[in-house]
C-alpha cells in the first residue's frame, strides 16, 4: 500500500474514533441494564478502530499493540459469541513473547 493511501485511512480511521468514542462516553448504559449490549457494540467498534491504526501504522507492527487490540475485541465479541469461546482463546496471545 502507497503511503498515501495509509496515510489517509488512519486520518479517516481517526474520524470515525473520535465519534465512536464520543457516543460511548456518553451512553448512560451499565452492565446489566437492557442496553448493555448496544454500548458494548460501541466499545467493540472502538477497539475494532484501534486495531485498524495498529494494523496500518508505517514501520513493523507492533506485536504488544497487536495483542493487546485482539485481547480486547475478543474479550469484547465473546459477549456476542458465548458459545465460540473468544475469551478463552486469549489465553495464548500473549504466549511466547
Amino acid at each position: 500500500m502507497d503511503d498515501l493511501t495509509r496515510a489517509d485511512i488512519i486520518k479517516t480511521g481517526w474520524g470515525i474514533h473520535r465519534v465512536v468514542e464520543e457516543r460511548l462516553l456518553i451512553h448512560p448504559a451499565t452492565k446489566g441494564t437492557d442496553d448493555w449490549l448496544d454500548k458494548q457494540r460501541l466499545l467493540l467498534a472502538d477497539m475494532a478502530i484501534h486495531l485498524l491504526q495498529t494494523a496500518l501504522k508505517p514501520g513493523e507492527i507492533e506485536l504488544d499493540k497487536l495483542r493487546n487490540n485482539l485481547h480486547a475485541v475478543l474479550t469484547i465479541s465473546d459477549q456476542f459469541l458465548p458459545h465460540a469461546g473468544l475469551k478463552q482463546a486469549t489465553a495464548t496471545i500473549y504466549d511466547g513473547g
